[in-house]
């Protein structure tokens, strides 16, 4: 086991009536490159913005290398980089004035990490700010959070408006920091990013932290995924109770645990016209889960 860098006790945050979190808790080792995973509404902005202090906690704790860290300790901010998922700033600065006034918050020189990741990310200074495209301004978001060369990353949706090349220039980024022993918290709804550069995965659902898993280990999972055509497909998915990933008419495919000999064996007490047995992708384990 690493060293813990990031820590949630039991984050729970409600607006109002409606649970946003509930009852979170999460460690993140050194070094480490771990995915957040969930569709859109699952509460993964609400955790990251609870993490940050944008929005009050209902209750809970986040920790910082064994600190309680609260919208107050300076100290712990410099430690973080933080890439939201939409990004809002001057509109009526240019690049440079934007980087300018973010490098003038720090007192070491961070101006020649700045220079590389705008060579790398191929971002243009002259422009203004408004008239960013997406792309760029997703871009200039990424050198803001990168450039003092943060203990921690917490990002969320990175990814979105980057075109494939500069996706593989940001995944190498990434690659780079975790090289250097720094820790990544890295949301997204996006399957394969997560299986590309992610040490451990976790999946939450409507508000409640259900998997944390290794990547390997996710994929590694006897899930298999079973397609079959029969009369009596309805009396299956009840007599075995599982979840139908598709149900239509006679057809039904259905996530399965069970080992090969007490499937067949099972299977064997029913009509069956048609089967096909393949292994679930990470994509289709994570659909399992959200059934």
């Amino acid at each position: 086991m690493g060293k813990n860098i990031l820590e949630i006790q039991n984050l729970t945050k409600y607006y109002g009536k409606t649970k946003g979190v509930e009852s979170l808790s999460l460690k993140l080792e050194e070094g480490e490159i771990f995915g957040f995973i969930g569709p859109n509404g699952a509460g993964k902005s609400t955790t990251i913005r609870s993490i940050m202090n944008l929005i009050n906690k209902t209750s809970g704790k986040v920790l910082i290398e064994n600190k309680e860290f609260n919208k107050d300790n300076i100290e712990i901010k410099e430690k973080i980089g933080y890439l939201p998922s939409e990004i809002y700033l001057y509109d009526d600065l240019t690049v440079k004035e934007m980087l300018d006034y973010h490098e003038s918050f720090y007192k070491k020189d961070i101006h020649k990490r700045r220079i590389e990741l705008i060579e790398r990310l191929e971002l243009d200074e002259k422009k203004k700010i408004e008239d960013l495209s997406l792309g760029n301004l997703k871009k200039l978001g990424i050198v803001l959070a990168f450039m003092h060369e943060p203990k921690i990353l917490i990002l969320d949706e990175p990814t979105s408006g980057l075109d494939p090349i500069m996706q593989n220039v940001f995944y190498d980024l990434l690659r780079e920091e975790k090289s250097k022993g720094n820790t990544i918290f890295y949301s997204t709804h996006i399957l394969n990013e997560v299986s590309k550069i992610c040490d451990r995965v976790g999946i939450i659902k409507e508000g409640k932290l259900i998997k944390v898993e290794k990547v390997e280990d996710l994929s590694k999972k006897s899930l298999t995924l079973i397609t079959l055509e029969s009369e009596q497909a309805k009396k299956i998915k009840e007599d075995l109770k599982v979840n139908a990933i598709i149900e239509n008419g006679n057809t039904i495919k259905f996530g399965n645990n069970l080992a090969p000999n007490e499937l067949i064996k099972k299977l064997s007490e029913y009509r069956i016209d048609r089967i096909l047995i393949e292994e679930a992708t990470l994509e289709e384990m994570f659909l399992h889960y959200y059934k």
